[in-house]
């Protein structure tokens, strides 16, 4: 009986029906563009932080390239353990 009272071409119920279907789609397409706008958001932050950190890897490769170069009169020492220490290229000064 309520299905044939909707389908009826005149009556409220359908006109109602399309005002709630409407505001719906409305409130559908919002969210829509406020999920599409904070998604676009985290893609950039993530394109900022990446390009940062890049950034920041040259700059240490650069500053491990430039140390190395200047200071090559440096030995290299490895702790064993305790007190003891080994170290390496003391004989090749030149």
């Amino acid at each position: 009986m309520v299905k044939d009272f909707a389908a009826n071409p005149g009556s409220a119920v359908r006109g109602l029906a399309a005002v709630g279907a409407s505001l719906a789609t409305a409130a559908a397409v919002i969210v829509g563009a406020v999920l599409a706008v904070f998604a676009a958001a985290t893609v950039a932050v993530i394109a900022v932080m990446g390009s940062a950190l890049l950034a920041f890897a040259a700059l240490a490769t650069r500053a491990r390239r430039t140390v190395r170069a200047r200071h090559s009169d440096i030995i290299e020492a490895r702790h064993v353990g305790g007190h003891h220490w080994v170290a390496y290229g003391w004989n090749e000064r030149r």
